[in-house]
């Protein structure tokens, strides 16, 4: 049994391009473009960790968060490095929630969105 994340974007290409560039991630699967070049799936890996993401199709009930006006969900990305991380994707374009700091049980934690909406926690686990 697995749980996949299946985020869904306004320009999935750059989300692809974005998600690469901050975490590393890499397509690992097929990826499926419309013939309006919309991509209607593809599938993602940060390190052992899969997701999908697709462009939003509303017409499939698929809404990105800026069609809401916020995302309904978060990630939690653990990783080796919380600052380097948080940095890279900050400076590819992400936003600031909450800088990382240490908590009291241990982990250092922070908190950015994507440029796509999305809000991912980045922690040391």
């Amino acid at each position: 049994m697995a749980l996949i994340p299946y985020l869904t974007v306004h320009d999935a290409a750059d989300a692809i391009a974005f998600y690469a560039a901050a975490f590393g991630a890499e397509e690992s699967g097929e990826r499926y473009t419309g013939a309006d070049g919309t991509i209607g799936h593809a599938e993602l890996r940060i390190g052992r960790d899969v997701f999908f993401l697709s462009d939003e199709s509303r017409q499939h009930g698929a809404y990105a968060p800026a069609a809401l006006g916020h995302s309904t969900s978060a990630l939690v990305l653990t990783v080796d490095d919380v600052d380097a991380t948080y940095d890279a994707a900050i400076s590819c374009g992400a936003t600031v929630d909450r800088k990382p700091t240490d908590q009291p049980w241990g982990e250092r934690l922070g908190w950015l969105v994507d440029p796509f909406g999305h809000r991912w926690a980045l922690t040391s686990g």
